[in-house]
């Protein structure tokens, strides 16, 4: 057996290891130093050898900026979250159905839940909202109705993919509620029904509500994708809005302008995020 597999080191290994662990240390010291350097570089090379003016001209043309209000506000980003919202709900609905599935002792039902959740996590969004928004209305001959002002069409697709990221979210926060609890429910005489309804579902959501917010979050985003659907001017969401201002002239304000606007929401979430899963290790 060597020194240190059985737990005794010579006198030189000691030093050995120090000056080891030193060196490296060393190492990324300067790798770090290396690194804010041609950062700083960069950046000054930038400032000095860039086109203020034009990149002014291009991306934060004042008049451009003052001509989008109040439009972009009171059209583009209430629509952006009233399609956030609802297809939010909706996902919310089909993932908790889907994630009850998944966990039931029926197998057509763990099939049937299993079947969705893959087939909507594995194709891309925008192939959703292409398929629910053009073709099933044609093929079907379906017309979506509107809600506060917006077409559904848009809202159902993205209910489809977000209910299918959520289920299993879901199923791991139902899956996370300690079993004592539902034995202490079912002790107490409650059906299975009345136990999932009112011990397990709301412990469940309380677990996942940062994991829940993450994916409002990644919906508001996803909202851009809902532009290859044909909107009109007054179902415009911020991309849409921005992309149409912008092609007049072909400049990039007005998309400047709506990603300030998307940050201005996603930031506020993103730090409900932190602090809820703050509070959810504390009240562990």
């Amino acid at each position: 057996m060597t020194d240190i597999e059985t737990g005794r080191l010579g006198d030189t290994a000691v030093p050995e290891l120090y000056r080891s662990g030193r060196a490296k240390r060393n190492r990324s010291r300067n790798l770090r130093f290396a690194a804010y350097a041609l950062g700083l570089t960069v950046i000054v090379g930038v400032g000095l050898f860039a086109d203020w003016a034009k990149i002014a001209d291009s991306y934060f043309d004042l008049e451009r900026a003052k001509a989008l209000f109040p439009d972009i506000i009171t059209i583009a980003a209430k629509n952006t979250i009233v399609y956030t919202v609802f297809a939010f709900i909706g996902g919310v609905i089909l993932g908790t159905s889907a994630a009850l599935l998944r966990l039931s002792s029926i197998r057509p039902y763990r099939w049937v839940a299993s079947i969705y959740i893959e087939i909507f996590r594995g194709l891309p969004a925008l192939l959703t909202i292409i398929f629910v928004g053009f073709i099933t209305p044609i093929a079907l001959g379906i017309r979506f109705p509107k809600v506060f002002g917006v077409p559904t069409a848009g809202i159902v697709a993205l209910s489809l993919v977000a209910g299918a990221y959520l289920a299993e979210t879901i199923r791991a926060g139902i899956e996370g509620v300690p079993k004592g609890q539902v034995e202490a429910a079912r002790s107490l005489g409650m059906t299975h029904g009345q136990t999932l309804r009112k011990v397990v579902v709301p412990q469940a959501f309380r677990i996942v509500i940062p994991p829940l917010t993450n994916e409002l979050v990644l919906l508001l985003k996803d909202t851009a994708l809902l532009s290859v659907l044909g909107v009109t001017p007054l179902t415009k969401e911020l991309t849409a809005f921005a992309r149409a201002e912008g092609s007049k002239g072909f400049n990039g304000t007005p998309l400047v302008i709506a990603g300030l606007l998307y940050l201005a929401i996603t930031i506020p979430l993103t730090r409900l995020v932190a602090v809820l899963e703050r509070r959810n290790k504390q009240s562990r």
